[in-house]
């Protein structure tokens, strides 16, 4: 989708995107609602200018202050375990960063309501996605450890940068039957953990892949 008055039209051909949609195929991506938004997420409105050439190269890009925009592949494999057993009515994002997972989630799920730390990244998020008219998105500049408490339970929970443990305040704002997409260590790595709430007290794990997130820091800039 193009919207009058953004950048890089140049950046959207079909063969571009298109090569893109088979990389995430051959790595065993297979939802095809994830791989629609993803081709059709106009990527290089949420990296430098400079580095808009490369916004469909299967590859993290940083982003600025020390953060990065994911790997089509790890969003794609993210979304996809979210929404694994059905599309959840409402999804906690923790970690908004540029927003470009923001907006696969906000095109496949009802509801999206997105925490970030540092308060420029989130107002350029808020900016680009309102730019793309996208709507049904909520914005709270916040420590991210705590979630967003005053509208749990959600049905998913998907982070984005990596805490040394699952976090307990986020376990508890997910609802029973709930599913959260989490990477888990530290600085050398990461296991990216499916958690599932079973009932009032208990929950499953499972882990998905081993991946690479900046770490999930505390406070707010």
């Amino acid at each position: 989708m193009m919207v009058a008055g953004v950048r890089g039209i140049g950046m959207t051909s079909a063969r571009t995107r298109d090569r893109l949609m088979q990389r995430l195929k051959e790595q065993g991506i297979r939802n095809p609602a994830v791989l629609n938004a993803i081709r059709s997420a106009p990527r290089h409105l949420f990296v430098d200018e400079a580095l808009a050439s490369r916004a469909y190269e299967d590859t993290a890009l940083p982003i600025g202050l020390g953060q990065t925009i994911s790997q089509p592949f790890i969003v794609a494999r993210m979304t996809e375990a979210l929404l694994e057993d059905g599309v959840p009515e409402k999804v906690l994002e923790v970690g908004t960063g540029c927003g470009y997972q923001t907006l696969i989630l906000a095109r496949l799920v009802p509801q999206v309501f997105t925490v970030e730390r540092l308060a420029a990244l989130q107002q350029r998020a808020r900016r680009t996605l309102n730019d793309l008219k996208i709507r049904n998105v909520r914005f709270k500049h916040a420590d991210g450890n705590w979630g967003w408490p005053q509208h749990a339970p959600y049905d998913g929970i998907l982070v984005t940068a990596a805490p040394e443990e699952v976090p307990a305040t986020l376990r508890e704002q997910l609802a029973v039957g709930g599913r959260m997409v989490i990477p888990v260590g530290g600085a050398g790595g990461q296991d990216l953990l499916l958690v599932t709430r079973t009932d009032g007290r208990n929950y499953t794990r499972k882990s998905l892949d081993r991946v690479s997130f900046v770490p999930l820091l505390e406070g707010t800039e």
